[in-house]
């Protein structure tokens, strides 16, 4: 009787893998490769980098966003609401903007297209580099694994690396992924601030690759206070 249950159990499970295999199809792995340009792949993300590509145009980058090839460490939509904010957003541009008796912003157009070329310059970057091209970093290590100093197109100075992950307990064998760091002192590097990890890396337009930063309350340019100072500075278009 327990040899025939355990046949029956054999046959069940055959029966049932089968029925599984009619409908079941392995994906397989994402394809990473995006059948346009750069600016392209911002418009056809609506969500998240709707508001990215406004900033493109108005920054006047529309042409290097179609035809350069450029790795973008791209920063998502939220990343400018959190920035510009409203009166009584904590820690936004038009709070401040309003706690100094100024005009507020109401629209992007409102900031000079040269502000907003620079900060989204500093997300920019010459060649074409995918994670694997980028060395690694350990946080708790950095005199060992400091990844690397990197230039973006503002002249501005970022740390890049790839973060081992651990598996097994065993140390580096894990997952990786990307991490960027705004560097404020060139001659302090290992103190980077403004750390911001990569949500999705290596996609890859028909120029260039597109890295995702991952939400973490930063704000636009990494450095608010520099991007205030600058609105500040240069005053606002006025809406119509």
């Amino acid at each position: 009787m327990r040899n025939i249950i355990i046949v029956c159990a054999g046959l069940l499970l055959a029966l049932t893998g089968c029925k599984r295999d009619e409908y079941y199809r392995d994906g397989g792995k994402a394809n990473p490769d995006y059948p346009g340009d750069m600016f392209q792949y911002l418009e056809a993300k609506a969500v998240p980098f709707d508001t990215i590509a406004q900033i493109v145009k108005l920054a006047g980058l529309e042409s290097t966003f179609h035809q350069t090839d450029f790795t973008f460490f791209a920063p998502d939509d939220d990343v400018i609401k959190r920035t510009i904010g409203n009166a009584k957003t904590p820690g936004s541009l038009n709070q401040f903007l309003f706690d100094v008796g100024r005009d507020t912003v109401k629209r992007l157009a409102d900031i000079d297209s040269l502000i907003w070329r620079k900060y989204l310059q500093r997300y920019m970057f010459k060649g074409i580099n995918r994670l694997k091209d980028y060395p690694q970093i350990d946080l708790d290590l950095q005199n060992q694994y400091p990844g690397a100093l990197y230039y973006s197109y503002s002249g501005d100075v970022c740390n890049i690396g790839v973060i081992y992950g651990d598996a097994n307990k065993v140390r580096y064998i894990g997952p990786r992924s990307l991490i960027i760091s705004y560097v404020l002192d060139i001659n302090n590097a290992e103190n980077a601030v403004f750390r911001t990890y990569i949500s999705s890396s290596d996609i890859k337009p028909k120029n260039g690759v597109v890295h995702t930063l991952q939400y973490n309350g930063a704000y636009f340019g990494f450095d608010k206070n520099d991007f205030f100072t600058d609105v500040y500075n240069t005053g606002l278009h006025s809406s119509n």
